[in-house]
């Protein structure tokens, strides 16, 4: 039995036209995201000590000064959210998201908090409770 075969959207590559989200090529055909990535972040300088499950919660509302990611993080802060779902909702890097982050924390617009961590076998007092407690309905 044979594989399937994958089939081309497009017959041949003069006749497609190039994928409207994929950034467009250059003259060396680089790409232009990380241009557009160093624009976002900067250059490298120090940054704070975030972890992929760090919680962020946002401060205070965006101000007039910020940049657009850095309103959008702002408003999905809201609610406590870890550095993993802020880079996945933006679709930015962690590198950057953690640049960004970095910047914001120095001026006070969010919060970064530990995550929480669970026990891994609830208190065996409690349990003997809920038991008796069971046991006596």
């Amino acid at each position: 039995m044979t594989p399937p075969q994958r089939r081309r959207r497009y017959p041949s590559q003069e006749t497609a036209e190039p994928h409207p989200t994929r950034p467009k090529e250059g003259p060396e055909g680089d790409t232009k995201a990380p241009e557009r990535l160093y624009v976002v972040a900067g250059p490298d300088g120090e940054r704070a000590d975030i972890d992929l499950v760090t919680l962020i919660v946002a401060r205070a509302d965006p101000p007039p000064s910020a940049t657009p990611e850095q309103t959008a993080m702002l408003r999905l802060c809201t609610a406590p959210l870890s550095v993993a779902e802020l880079s996945a909702y933006l679709s930015l890097p962690f590198s950057v998201v953690t640049v960004l982050l970095t910047e914001m924390l120095t001026t006070e617009l969010v919060q970064a908090r530990a995550p929480i961590v669970r026990q891994a076998l609830p208190d065996r007092s409690l349990l003997e409770a809920v038991m008796h407690g069971l046991q006596r309905l």
